[in-house]
């Protein structure tokens, strides 16, 4: 591993891989997607994504994404650097999270982007001021009630072939729209529709691969009266025809 903070420019090019330490994503511009272990996420300005060591995830940025990174050197690093804060932050990066920042933190990041984070010593502070600024942040993350993921995604695998519609979601979470959609951006980087969209989508996915459905009534199950508008829906998030996906999986 090189040093601890670096600046980065993500592109159109999909990185995939995993690394035995954990990392931290800042977004600065752009917006960055992300899978993490099999689950999508996006990453925005002012937001930012810990990837835990062993993770497998992907990553890459259609429009270009610029961010700070922050490469954590180890277990050992986080003991001798933070002292008190070290089991904290050991329970940061143990758990894949999507956090948003704060105004001091968002200028503690600003002050470190425009900084030589090639410096050993800017690096090293930076890195041990901007984890133990986090710690705070993951224990709200954490006492506050998650999302109710599992039932919001039956409701979803039940109703895809129907409209959807935000007030849905609202209702099975207990909360106002508003607040649900800033709970979904802050706990998974997506607005709830465009959560619906990608389930659905993932859900047409599968059946395009496990099933000799027609096209037309694949599009019909997951809510596309159009069949024009579900192949346009499938060639953007996947890249292909859902034709073209369909002959891919008889060829794997």
């Amino acid at each position: 591993m090189g040093q601890i903070l670096s600046l980065r420019h993500y592109r159109h090019e999909v990185i995939a891989h995993s690394h035995e330490h954990a990392q931290v994503v800042i977004s600065l511009s752009g917006k960055l997607d992300f899978e993490i272990d099999g689950r999508a996420r996006q990453l925005r300005q002012q937001h930012l994504i810990v990837v835990p060591a062993g993770a497998h995830h992907t990553c890459e940025s259609e429009q270009g994404s610029h961010c700070l990174v922050l490469d954590v050197p180890g277990q050992d690093w986080l003991g001798e650097s933070l002292g008190s804060h070290a089991d904290a932050s050991r329970r940061l990066l143990d758990n894949t999270g999507h956090l948003s920042l704060d105004t001091k933190q968002h200028q503690l990041v600003s002050w470190l982007a425009s900084s030589p984070v090639n410096d050993p010593v800017i690096a090293r502070q930076g890195a041990i001021l901007l984890l133990a600024s986090l710690n705070n942040s993951a224990a709200e993350s954490v006492a506050a009630k998650r999302l109710p993921f599992a039932a919001l995604d039956a409701y979803i695998d039940q109703h895809a072939a129907y409209p959807l519609q935000v007030a849905d979601l609202a209702r099975i979470a207990g909360l106002s729209c508003a607040r649900l959609h800033s709970r979904f951006l802050s706990e998974c980087g997506f607005t709830p529709m465009d959560y619906i969209r990608q389930r659905r989508l993932n859900s047409a996915l599968q059946l395009l691969r496990h099933s000799t459905l027609a096209v037309g009534e694949v599009a019909s199950r997951v809510g596309y009266a159009s069949q024009s508008a579900f192949s346009a829906a499938m060639l953007r998030e996947f890249g292909a025809s859902p034709s073209a996906l369909r002959r891919e999986s008889g060829d794997n």
